[in-house]
């Protein structure tokens, strides 16, 4: 027996189950990025043996991952405009 005060007919809850919710790039971005953790859910997850490797070292390799692809996004960045720089002397000289 369901605890539910007003039982939803099952057609009803099969049509809501596929309704399309779009959920914005934004929201998902700052979940990835975000630093602060929910204390209760972690505590418990550490009680229950759920994860059993380092978590911190894996965060510390994404982090570094992150830091890695904006150093090459940055280098790229600047080996391209010294390029664009670099020919329009060679054109200047012509």
């Amino acid at each position: 027996m369901s605890n539910n005060v007003f039982p939803v007919p099952r057609l009803l809850r099969q049509l809501l189950n596929r309704l399309p919710f779009h959920t914005s790039v934004r929201t998902d971005r700052r979940l990835k990025m975000t630093r602060a953790r929910h204390a209760q859910f972690v505590s418990f997850l550490q009680s229950s043996g759920y994860r059993t490797h380092n978590v911190d070292r894996y965060e510390q390799s994404l982090r570094r991952r992150r830091a890695v692809k904006g150093v090459l996004y940055w280098l790229s960045a600047v080996g391209a405009s010294w390029i664009v720089l670099e020919s329009a002397k060679a054109l200047t000289l012509f």
